[in-house]
């Protein structure tokens, strides 16, 4: 029954997703080319906003726990799970003072309304996976713009999605080369739990009635460690201490 409810909702949840993603466009166009980069910010701030809320008509609800009072003045590195593509828009909208940036995959950058021109031109990192020759030096080249501007950057260390929530090994050569771009950061692991049921039928249609819990950990002094492998499996136990089935 939850199943067959899910296909008509799925359909008025993908008219809504596009129609949003289509208006965003051109609204970020504008603010960024006749306004600049805090205008186009605004924009897509307010896009992750009306993303979460066409998730919302699939049942979707968002908790995003965070305790702590963040300086705005300090980059952060944002380290967390990663369990599908909607973990995005929470952390964005909740986190949108600190200004986040991603690591992304190249393909991200073309071809999707709204969230390709985001990545392209927001100051995000769009990488290819398989070519460490392009990889590393435009994750070096992030990560000294984030340090340079004090703003966030966010990345998943496992490398691709959990599609049952089950954590992945971290891969450490991303995190390695943040650490070392970006010497005055605040780190803040983040654990993700339930974004994998999204699309626990497949593609089509969605996953309905969802919970999707966000927990924000004790966040870390970088400059306090000096052994940086210990400290990414220090933030990999942290993490994933809190996944739950």
């Amino acid at each position: 029954m939850r199943k067959l409810l899910a296909y008509p909702l799925t359909v008025l949840y993908f008219i809504a997703f596009g129609i949003t993603l289509i208006i965003f466009h051109p609204v970020q166009w504008i603010c960024l080319n006749g306004f600049g980069y805090k205008a186009h910010k605004i924009s897509v701030d307010w896009l992750q906003f009306f993303l979460m809320r066409c998730q919302n008509l699939l049942g979707t609800r968002f908790t995003f726990n965070n305790p702590y009072i963040l300086d705005i003045n300090r980059p952060l590195i944002v380290v967390s799970n990663h369990q599908s593509m909607y973990d995005i828009s929470p952390i964005m909208w909740h986190l949108r003072e600190h200004h986040v940036k991603f690591i992304s995959k190249k393909e991200l950058g073309k071809g999707i309304p709204s969230v390709s021109y985001s990545l392209r031109h927001g100051g995000s990192a769009l990488i290819d996976r398989k070519n460490p020759r392009q990889s590393l030096p435009e994750i070096m080249k992030f990560g000294e713009y984030i340090e340079r501007t004090s703003r966030t950057a966010v990345i998943f260390p496992e490398g691709t999605r959990s599609k049952t929530g089950a954590p992945k090994p971290f891969q450490t050569k991303g995190l390695e080369i943040l650490f070392k771009k970006i010497p005055s950061a605040i780190i803040l692991p983040i654990t993700i739990n339930n974004s994998w049921k999204m699309q626990r039928y497949g593609k089509f249609p969605m996953g309905i009635g969802n919970h999707i819990k966000f927990t924000v950990h004790k966040p870390l002094e970088l400059a306090n460690f000096t052994n940086h492998k210990e400290l990414i499996t220090s933030i990999e136990t942290i993490i994933i201490s809190s996944i739950h089935p």
